[in-house]
This record gives C-alpha cells, sequence and structure tokens, in this order.
C-alpha cells in the first residue's frame, strides 16, 4: 500500500515506523504537521495514499483529510486512555504494565474506533528511554497489526463505547505536579519526577539562583547532605541531596526567560559554570562494583575471557570531553587479559556521534566542531587498530551519524531487532568523519556506501543486517539485551576458532595499511570537514543551530534533503 505518515517531528518511533512498513513492501512518505494543516492537505494530495498513520502527532490531523481518508492515530496508553500526556502519567502513578493503541482519527480527542492495541512493560527507566524502548516495540507491533487489518478488509475495529473499553481521560501533565519538594520528598519520588520528564519537558526547579529545567535522574548510594544541597560534581552531572539520599542530574536547561544565551539542553556543570565554585568533583573508578547505585556514565567490567566496556551519554550525543575520557576507558579496557571486548550493550542509544549542542553554546563553535570531530576520531582509531583481541559493538539502540562509524569499526557489530541506523552525515550538512571512508565501503561495497550516504534515509536493523552494517541480530526485548549480549559474547569467547581469527584479523589489518594507511583516511575526511566547520557559510550552521533549538525544518517533507553547499556531502 501507499501509506503516509503524518507526524510532529520525524523522531525515533516516525523514524522506524517508516522502516518497518517500508521493510514490508509499502511505499511510504512522511509529512510534518508542524508546517500547518495546508501542508499535509498538499502532501495527500500529492502522495495519494491508500492510509494516513500518525506515529507521533501534537496537533489534529484536518477533518477534511480524515473525513475522505482512514486515518490511524498511534496513541501511548492501552485501550481507552485519553490526553495528552499518557505516558507521563504512567511513571507518575508507578505503572508497571502500559500500551499502545492505534486509532482511527475522529472529531474527538483519543475517541476513535480501535485498530489494534498491544501491552508492554514499563521498568523504572526514564520516559525517553522508555518511548525508544517498551514504547517503541508496542507502538510498531500495534501499527503493523493495525495496517495488516486494514489490508485485510474483514476487519471491524472496535468502538470505544464497548463494554470492554474502559475510558480514561488524563488532562496534560503540568508543571506543578513535577515540582520536587527537595525537604519533603524521598529519592524514590525525586527519581520518579525526573525520570518522567528526562527528555521533554524537564523538571523546572531553581539552582544556584538559575531557574532550570532538570534533565534525568539517578540514584547515590553514599554521598548525603541537607535536602535541595549540592554535594558534588562528577564529569559534568551533579548531585543533589534529597530528604533520606541523593540523585545525580546530567543536564540542565536554562529557562528561555533566564537570560541564559543557550536555552537547550547539555551538561549540568557546564551550565552553572563559576556557580559551582567550592562544590567538589568526585570521580569513580572506571571499572566500579556492579552493585554501587551511582551515576557514571562510563563503566568496565570483565567476566572470564570477556570485557564489558559500557557507556550511556544524554541522547547518545558525545563531546569532546565524553571522547577523550571513553578512549581512556578503551585503553584501560585493552590493559585487561580478554580476549572479546564489548562496546556498548546498553538499552538506549549507542551513539549518535558529536554533541552538537555543547558545540552550539561554546565560545567558538567552529573550533570545538574540530575539537569535538578529532576527540571521536581518536576513539574509533582505537578500535581499528585493536588487533590482539575480538571487538564487539553491541546495540541496544539507536545509532547515527560518527555514532554508526564507530559500531562499524568494531570486528562484528550486534545489534537489538529494534534499532534505527542513520549511517550518513547529509542532513546536518557534513561530510563524515570517523574513517567512514574506510568501515563503511569495507562492510556494505562502494556503491552501497555511496547511496546511503547520498539518499541519507534511516535503515532499520534488519536491513542493515542484509546490507552487512550488521553481523547479527538479537531479537531481545531492551531490558533483555544486555543478558543476551553477555550471553553470546562469553560463547564467542570460547569459540575454538577464536585465536585463528584474532590472528587473522591481525594480518588483514596489516595488509590493509599497507594499501592505504588509515591515516591517510583521517587526512582526506577531515580536510574537508575543517573547510566545512570554518566556513561561515556552511549550510552546518544553521542546520546544526535549528537542530539544537528545535526550529522546525524548512521543508514539511523530512525525506527530502537540505540545501547544502558543493562540496559539503559524500558524492
Amino acid at each position: 500500500m501507499d501509506i503516509l505518515l503524518v507526524a510532529s517531528a520525524f523522531n525515533s518511533l516516525c523514524q522506524r515506523v517508516y522502516v518497518e512498513l517500508a521493510e514490508r513492501g509499502h511505499r511510504v512518505d512522511v509529512v510534518l504537521a508542524t508546517h500547518g494543516d495546508d501542508a499535509v492537505r498538499a502532501a495527500v494530495r500529492a502522495f495519494g495514499p491508500d492510509l494516513i498513520v500518525a506515529p507521533m502527532l501534537k496537533t489534529a490531523v484536518p477533518e477534511d483529510v480524515w473525513r475522505q481518508h482512514t486515518c490511524l492515530i498511534v496513541h501511548p496508553g492501552p485501550p481507552g486512555d485519553r490526553g495528552p500526556a499518557s505516558l507521563d502519567w504512567a511513571i507518575a502513578d508507578g505503572a508497571q504494565r502500559w500500551g499502545v493503541t492505534v486509532l482511527q482519527a475522529e472529531a474527538a480527542m483519543d475517541a476513535g474506533d480501535i485498530w489494534a492495541s498491544v501491552p508492554c512493560a514499563l521498568p523504572p527507566a526514564g520516559k525517553s528511554d522508555l518511548y525508544r524502548g517498551e514504547v517503541s516495540d508496542a507502538a510498531v507491533a500495534a501499527v503493523l497489526l493495525a495496517v495488516e487489518r486494514y489490508a485485510d478488509g474483514s476487519c471491524k475495529p472496535l468502538r470505544q463505547s464497548d463494554p470492554s473499553v474502559d475510558v480514561v481521560w488524563r488532562d496534560v501533565f503540568r508543571q506543578r505536579r513535577r515540582h520536587i519538594d527537595w525537604e519533603a520528598d524521598d529519592t524514590a519520588t525525586v527519581l520518579r519526577k525526573l525520570r518522567g520528564a528526562d527528555s521533554q519537558p524537564g523538571v523546572l526547579d531553581e539552582l544556584l539562583g538559575l531557574e532550570v529545567f532538570l534533565h534525568g535522574g539517578h540514584p547515590e548510594d553514599t554521598l548525603r547532605g541537607r535536602p535541595g544541597e549540592l554535594l558534588a560534581t562528577r564529569q559534568g552531572a551533579v548531585c543533589r541531596a534529597t530528604r533520606d539520599g541523593a540523585v545525580w542530574i546530567p543536564e540542565l536547561r536554562p529557562r528561555r526567560i533566564s537570560g541564559d544565551p543557550h536555552p537547550f539542553r547539555r551538561p549540568a556543570a557546564d551550565v552553572l559554570g563559576d556557580r559551582l565554585r567550592g562544590v567538589p568533583e568526585i570521580p569513580v573508578p572506571f571499572d566500579l562494583p556492579r552493585q554501587r547505585r551511582t551515576w557514571a556514565d562510563i563503566r568496565y567490567r570483565q567476566h572470564g575471557d570477556v570485557g564489558f566496556l559500557t557507556f550511556a551519554f544524554p541522547g547518545g550525543a558525545m563531546s569532546s570531553a565524553q571522547c577523550r575520557r571513553l578512549l581512556a576507558a578503551y585503553r584501560h579496557a585493552l590493559e585487561r587479559p580478554t580476549s572479546v571486548l564489548v562496546l556498548g550493550g546498553g538499552r538506549d542509544f549507542f551513539s549518535n556521534g558529536i554533541h552538537l549542542n555543547v558545540i552550539e553554546a561554546a565560545a567558538d563553535p567552529a573550533g570545538e566542531s574540530w575539537t569535538n570531530v578529532n576527540a571521536l576520531n581518536d576513539v574509533v582509531e582505537a578500535v581499528l587498530r585493536t588487533t590482539d583481541r575480538l571487538v564487539v559493538a553491541a546495540l541496544g539502540g539507536n545509532a547515527a551519524a560518527g555514532g554508526v562509524m564507530l559500531a562499524l569499526a568494531a570486528d562484528e557489530v550486534w545489534c537489538r531487532t529494534g534499532v534505527v541506523l542513520n549511517p550518513h552525515y547529509r542532513r546536518m550538512g557534513l561530510y563524515g568523519s570517523e574513517y567512514w571512508t574506510y568501515s563503511l565501503p569495507r562492510r556494505a561495497g562502494a556503491e552501497t556506501a555511496a547511496r546511503l550516504t547520498r539518499e541519507a534515509l534511516p535503515v532499520g536493523a534488519a536491513a542493515a543486517a542484509r546490507l552487512g552494517l550488521v553481523d547479527r541480530l538479537v531479537p531481545a526485548a531492551p531490558a533483555g539485551f544486555g543478558h543476551d549480549v553477555e550471553r553470546l559474547a562469553e560463547a564467542l569467547a570460547a569459540s575454538p576458532d577464536l585465536r585463528a581469527r584474532v590472528d587473522a584479523k591481525r594480518a588483514g589489518r596489516e595488509r590493509a595499511e599497507a594499501e592505504r594507511a588509515l591515516a591517510e583516511y583521517r587526512r582526506d575526511e577531515l580536510a574537508r570537514m575543517r573547510r566545512i566547520f570554518f566556513d561561515p557559510r556552511a549550510p552546518y550552521h544553521a542546520l546544526r543551530s535549528a537542530f539544537v533549538r528545535k526550529t522546525p525544518p524548512a521543508s514539511p517533507r523530512p525525506l527530502a534533503l537540505p540545501a547544502t553547499a558543493p562540496g559539503t556531502v559524500a558524492p
């Protein structure tokens, strides 16, 4: 069928629905409702869809559109749930089970007939993590079921007036409900409030005289202090005391009326700056005991012959400082006597490459872009030059741009089946780096590599496996991915041909180096990146600023490429 996706943003769920429908042979296009009803109407006229699906929509579909075409709305709640903040309420209420429902659009919000519903678990994780994990899995399953039923033609959707449907209206979840009373709220309550708003909208609060939104929350098991007091910093995060413990907050977003010229999310310590004078930095080692309940965005542990280097950076972005710490952790891991080293393995983002928010807030964004991309190149190079063991990249969550190339530097890429990859840079007006001109053609072939970077479309896990970007698909739930990776890694370390594979890897790297040195790939890529970074007229700067500040894209059709200057992207 021809299916048009109508969305408020081409976000992770919209991308996943796009690739899953395309994988099943449907012709799919996308229009952004943020450009108004006329843009939606124009897309409907131009595409002539058999069906319209709205994976993530903050506004109503135009009435004339849903009256003339069947429009299916994805609602992140169980049957009968209504309202614009379903997942927020579920987390606030401590729900352990939830669901996703696909409804037919009609005049009343979320009141349409039910085409499909799929339940899901809600483990104790941040809202955005759940949205990209359990909720995304359920949403895709529900959409595919609804589309199948619609195509079949014999299915009659369930009316919400049916006695089996328990209708519950949940209103907007306002900041007053998110408010943290640091004197009265215990740590569990504080964490629930922080996790319920970790990506958007954050929890409005005041820190050291600055009005900010708090983003993300992690428990602390040893530090204590007066409720509300800032106790410590650690690698950009701040630790704040609760009534009965403490929590770590990795990111802050200054309120727009605060006077901060950069009112977007970035590391908490960067936002607070000199206000933190006197607050101690309390580091932890990479090989922190597994039972410790504290915040560490990079951890290393070893089990037998397998080393596990996990990292979890908010939003998947990696700043210069984070890249340098990851490189130090990688070198630490290489000092351990293992035969297999696993990178990643967490349930959310693997990596999305350089940290555009930190770059945008820098005094010299061009200079920070250059520093950041070189720091990430250093990490990728270290992986490529590892010849004494096998390296596995384990992707439990999505990856993009330099993050994909970091994964491709490994010997094997293991990917959860729900993951979406964006192995390109073009939509940010960049040529690309991180040795992509070596790693991508090596795996997918020169022709496919050129197509992937030229078309700049998301790639689903199954397609990535067919293209050679992924070696093993892991059909696990988000919460179970890490356990499956451990089992598979231990089996790999015990395989009888492991030493022969490592020897062949070393010989292959020597042959490749003799044919063309890695330093040449890096030099040529970075020469083009440098020209872009330091050209104030390059589209990269405007595209980066729009992305960071969440300015709607110029075109309502996100599959179309933005205009870029000649020579800024891969041929």
